[in-house]
C-alpha cells in the first residue's frame, strides 16, 4: 500500500466519520440482537440494550482480527486506496444506514460498508480495483449467511422441540426464559466480533496508506480495536428501536423457545464466520434464523411479504452504497 501525504486533519477527520459508521452500525444493528428479547418478554428494552452493548464491547477480548484483515486488504487492492476512497466508502455506508433506519428497513451496515468502498475504488480506478477472491467471499456469504442461519434456527427448533413434547408449556417458557439470556448473550458476542472489526480494518488500511502504522504489522493499534468496540456498544445502548418490531415481531410470532433457538443458531453462524475471517451481515444471519424458527411451526407462521421485503433491501444494499459512495469520493476530492 503506497504512503500518501496526507494532512493530520484529514485523517483525524476520517476516523471521526469512521467511528460514527461504527457507532451507526450499532444503532443501527441494535435490533439485531436486541429484537428477540424484548418480543418475547424476557427483558425490558433498556435492560436489553445494555446486555447487548456488554457483549458487543466483550468480543475484543475474544475474537482474532481476521475479519478486520479481510476488510482492509481482502476487497480492494491496497494501493488504490487513499483518503479520498475510504472518504467515499464511509459516506456511502452512513447515508444508506440512514436511509434505511428512516424506513424501518433491517438491511445490513456490514455491506453497506463494503458496497462503499467497492463504489469509492471503482470510481477511483474501475474494477481492476478489486480483488476478485475476496470480493467473492464476501458475495457467497451474502446468501449463505442466511441460509446458515435458517439451517440451524430450524434444527435447534425441532431438537428443542422433541425432549419437551410432553412437557406442560408454562415449564419450557420458564426455562427457556433463562436460557435466552445466555443465546442473547452469545450472538450479541458475535455481532460485536465481527461488526466492530469491519470498522477496525477501514482505519487500519487509513492509517498504513497515511504513513501513520508499519504496513507489516499484523495487527492495528490497540487504541483502534478498543475504540472501535466501544463505538459499536454505544451506538447499540441507544438502540435502533425503528427495526426492532421489524425483526421481532413482523416477520414471525416468537415465545422464549423461538427466541432462544434463533439467537443460537445466528450466533453459531457469526462465530464461524469470524473464525473464517469473513465479513458478514448480523442482520442476514439472524433474519433467516427467525424464518427457520417460524417455519418450524408452519409456513403461514411466516410473513413471507414482510421477509421478500427485506430481501429486496439486501440485494440493493451494496449497489446503492457503491453509488452513493462513488459521488461521495468525488465529492472528497474537492474538499479533502
Amino acid at each position: 500500500m503506497a504512503t500518501l501525504h496526507i494532512s493530520l486533519w484529514s485523517v483525524g477527520l476520517l476516523i471521526a466519520l469512521a467511528i460514527i459508521f461504527d457507532f451507526m452500525n450499532g444503532f443501527h444493528d441494535a435490533a439485531n440482537s436486541i429484537a428477540t428479547v424484548i418480543s418475547t418478554g424476557v427483558m425490558k428494552p433498556h435492560q436489553a440494550v445494555a446486555f447487548a452493548a456488554f457483549f458487543n464491547i466483550l468480543a475484543l477480548f475474544v475474537f482474532h482480527l481476521k475479519v478486520a484483515a479481510t476488510v482492509g486488504k481482502g476487497t480492494v487492492h491496497p494501493e488504490v486506496v487513499d483518503h479520498y476512497v475510504i472518504f467515499g466508502a464511509l459516506i456511502g455506508a452512513i447515508v444508506w444506514n440512514i436511509i434505511t433506519w428512516y424506513y424501518c428497513i433491517p438491511s445490513s451496515s456490514s455491506h453497506a460498508l463494503i458496497g462503499g468502498l467497492l463504489g469509492a475504488a471503482v470510481a477511483k480506478a474501475g474494477t481492476g480495483s478489486l480483488v476478485a477472491k475476496g470480493l467473492l467471499q464476501t458475495v457467497t456469504f451474502i446468501f449463505l449467511s442466511p441460509l446458515l442461519g435458517f439451517v440451524l434456527g430450524s434444527f435447534c427448533m425441532l431438537l428443542v422441540s422433541w425432549p419437551f413434547f410432553r412437557t406442560p408449556p408454562s415449564k419450557v417458557e420458564g426455562w427457556f426464559r433463562r436460557l435466552q439470556l445466555v443465546s442473547a448473550g452469545l450472538y450479541s458476542l458475535g455481532h460485536g466480533g465481527n461488526d466492530a472489526q469491519k470498522t477496525i480494518g477501514i482505519i487500519w488500511m487509513l492509517l498504513i496508506t497515511a504513513g501513520l502504522w508499519p504496513q507489516s504489522e499484523i495487527e492495528p493499534p490497540v487504541w483502534v480495536i478498543v475504540s472501535c468496540h466501544l463505538a459499536i456498544g454505544f451506538g447499540t445502548m441507544f438502540g435502533g428501536w425503528r427495526i426492532v418490531h421489524t425483526m421481532g415481531q413482523k416477520i414471525t410470532k416468537l415465545k422464549p423457545v423461538g427466541g432462544f433457538c434463533a439467537e443460537a443458531g445466528g450466533a453459531f453462524t457469526l462465530f464461524f464466520a469470524s473464525w473464517l475471517g469473513v465479513p458478514v451481515s448480523t442482520t442476514h444471519t439472524i433474519t433467516g434464523a427467525i424464518v427457520g424458527v417460524g417455519a418450524t411451526r408452519r409456513l403461514a407462521a411466516v410473513r413471507w411479504g414482510v421477509a421478500g421485503n427485506i430481501v429486496w433491501a439486501w440485494i440493493l444494499t451494496i449497489p446503492a452504497s457503491a453509488f452513493i459512495s462513488g459521488i461521495a469520493w468525488w465529492v472528497g476530492k474537492q474538499i479533502l
